[in-house]
């Protein structure tokens, strides 16, 4: 097995592949382009977000069996030719759902004790108490969307919690010990949180809308940890000012380049908005990104890759 490294890991995908005797090469500045004219070489591709893996790439990739993407979505691979030509995708969402679920937690908690307010007041020299009191999240519903791995994993650290958790989820079946499982309209009816973990589908992209928003019938705190393009930022914004969205705690942002590397270049008129407001916490897509998770994200693709090639 030859394998491609086309964005930097967690050194135990080389260390761990070289010794099952795969032959390792790295390319971390090529353009996609010049990988093009190599890749009828490798059988196998280790991968982020990097670039697309579309159609004319694979078509290239004629020995290709496998794609590894150090990550926990495929939805920067086309996913239905690569299954057409009979290549095992590999992605690891196993791999950083507890740093996802920790980290949906602390922005919760932060936004609901204006946190990250009351720091700057503090930085200032304002001691202002009153105006930062806070709320508890005892006696709250918080309503998971997409109940996989990462829904999973925030219910689960909310389980300290005097709090009652519901789930929807276009699977059925899957509520669990620590959510459960509800049709969309009860779901609108309870939620004081909601929290997306959701994958980028043509199902999920711009799903919370101002439609969406009208639905839910109290004022709640929005969390999103999973895309950004799940989310229509111009009506969030509308909602946050009528406060119909309490507050939001945004890790993605719709504007993201396909990369997740590097902040979109222009500043929409609703992302002004997002950095002056109070109530809205902003994290650089980091939710899953920890040590313990750079670690635990490649040993899924190394112990996937494994299973299904030796």
């Amino acid at each position: 097995m030859k394998v491609l490294h086309l964005d930097t890991n967690h050194p135990l995908l080389i260390e761990q592949f070289a010794e099952l005797g795969f032959e390792n090469h790295e390319d971390y500045t090529s353009t996609k382009e010049e990988v093009e004219k190599k890749i009828h070489e490798y059988d196998g591709i280790i991968i982020r977000s990097r670039f697309t893996i579309d159609r004319q790439f694979l078509e290239k990739a004629t020995n290709l069996k496998f794609i590894g993407r150090v990550g926990a979505g495929l939805e920067n691979i086309d996913t239905d030719y690569a299954k057409y030509k009979n290549i095992f995708m590999a992605s690891a969402p196993e791999g950083n759902r507890n740093a996802v679920g920790e980290h949906a937690l602390g922005m919760l908690l932060s936004l609901m004790n204006h946190m990250g307010r009351a720091d700057r007041q503090v930085r200032k020299g304002k001691w202002k108490r009153e105006p930062n009191r806070g709320v508890e999240l005892d006696g709250k519903t918080v309503g998971i969307i997409g109940y996989g791995n990462m829904g999973k994993a925030f219910a689960k650290k909310l389980r300290g919690f005097d709090v009652e958790v519901i789930c929807y989820d276009i699977v059925g079946g899957v509520g669990d010990e620590n959510a459960r499982q509800v049709g969309i309209m009860e779901f609108q009816q309870r939620s004081d949180v909601i929290s997306l973990h959701v994958p980028q589908t043509e199902k999920t992209i711009g799903m919370v809308n101002s439609e969406f928003i009208e639905k839910i019938h109290k004022p709640f705190w929005l969390l999103n940890t999973a895309r950004g393009k799940c989310v229509v930022t111009k009506d969030l914004v509308e909602a946050l000012k009528s406060g119909k969205v309490l507050g939001a705690g945004l890790d993605v942002l719709e504007y993201e380049q396909k990369s997740f590397e590097n902040m979109f270049a222009k500043k929409p008129k609703a992302f002004k908005f997002l950095r002056k407001a109070k109530n809205v916490l902003l994290t650089p897509h980091i939710a899953g990104w920890t040590v313990e998770s750079k670690e635990k994200l490649a040993q899924t693709i190394v112990d996937k890759v494994k299973e299904r090639f030796c």
